[in-house]
């Protein structure tokens, strides 16, 4: 997205450990994995399938890279691995059954969630809102690494998290506060407006810092500023997997209808149909700009942070502060916090002509044409 390529240093575990979490040694750590049939961890059975590329990074970058080293370098006392079933859905509760290496049946909530200090969650679907919430719960750090691919292990988790924080914090001070943001869409040629109430709320940041001993959980890699936004009124185009668009109408903070542009209709019925079956699945509950300059990696979780994207998500808001629990749904299994990504690689047919911001009594440009506005530039500059 941005000129020249920037470079990054080679990928170093320990380097990502040591800044995300400063471990003070004796830590105990557990690496989860989710499989279709977690009885596949068994003697790693697994790492034969080639098309678990993101379970094979966990076990090679991650977990080899503390039985080769990583361990004593960081003076952690253990690292565990673990499997579940895949949920099938984004930050949907995680099932409390995990197998080991050996075939031994777990809980995690008996098991593993109150005897870990560090647990790293490499997945397939992002588990950030179940494990943030286990982890107030039980007391333990972590981290989530869903989608990890090479593109994320050389550049987005090689970066160091010392300046992310900082570029993060510049950002934040500067749009902190808010009243509203108006995102303009373009999309066969036409123009649609969302309005997202802020009323002034604190902007929050994605920096991958997790320190302390509070219990937290880093959502890697990091590089945003968000807010769960109060409200939200307009209209906006989402394009889905398989590359239909359709409208979405919002009205009282939710999306109450989508009407087809193009591609295909039942998807959007369905899509209809779950809305008046279970409303606050429509519920925005994350107005989200990358800080980053990063490559595309094609996993949301990299291509979200980079600097001049914005992204709004749909549903549970919990770990990000907000309201919307999983027992709110009418289905469990609609519990999901779902990103949706605007930016040239992701949705190439929907342009976002501009993000602007109320604030002090001000109107302000923050993006334009996927690009950053000078005040934006300005804030990187001067903040």
């Amino acid at each position: 997205m941005h000129a020249p390529a920037r470079h990054f240093p080679p990928f170093s575990l320990t380097r990502l450990l040591k800044t995300v979490f400063e471990p003070k040694g004796g830590e105990r750590v557990a690496i989860l994995i989710d499989l279709e049939d977690p009885m596949e961890v068994q003697n790693f059975d697994f790492l034969k399938d080639p098309a678990l590329t993101i379970q094979r990074h966990a076990y090679d970058a991650f977990y080899q890279g503390l039985q080769k080293g990583g361990l004593k370098e960081l003076k952690f006392s253990s690292v565990d691995f673990f499997a579940y079933q895949i949920t099938g859905g984004s930050n949907l509760d995680l099932p409390d059954l995990a197998i080991t290496p050996e075939g031994k049946k777990v809980s995690l909530e008996k098991d593993v969630y109150p005897n870990y200090d560090l647990i790293l969650c490499i997945s397939t679907f992002s588990a950030t809102a179940p494990l943030t919430a286990f982890a107030k719960q039980y007391g333990f750090r972590g981290a989530t690494l869903h989608g990890l691919n090479d593109i994320i292990l050389s550049s987005g988790l090689a970066v160091d998290y010392n300046e992310v924080s900082k570029v993060a914090e510049k950002l934040r001070l500067g749009l902190t506060k808010a009243d509203w943001f108006e995102v303009d869409f373009k999309v066969e040629e036409k123009t649609y407006t969302l309005k997202l109430i802020c009323n002034k709320q604190e902007a929050q940041k994605s920096h991958g810092l997790c320190r302390g001993t509070e219990p937290d959980v880093a959502n890697l890699p990091a590089g945003e500023v968000y807010y769960v936004p109060e409200g939200a009124e307009g209209q906006f185009p989402m394009r889905y997997e398989d590359g239909t668009i359709a409208l979405m109408d919002v009205s009282g903070g939710r999306i109450q209808k989508a009407t087809i542009l193009r591609g295909d209709i039942d998807l959007v019925n369905a899509h209809n149909a779950k809305l008046i079956s279970d409303p606050v699945t429509g519920e925005i509950g994350e107005l989200g700009f990358g800080t980053q300059d990063l490559p595309v990696s094609g996993r949301d979780i990299q291509d979200e942070k980079v600097l001049g994207t914005m992204h709004v998500a749909t549903g549970r808001s919990d770990h990000l502060g907000g309201h919307l629990v999983p027992k709110l749904f009418k289905d469990a299994k609609n519990a999901t916090h779902d990103d949706i990504l605007f930016s040239p690689a992701k949705t190439p047919e929907i342009e976002v002509t501009e993000v602007r911001m109320r604030r002090d009594n001000k109107t302000e440009v923050v993006l334009a044409h996927y690009q950053p506005a000078p005040y934006l530039l300005n804030l990187l500059k001067n903040g």
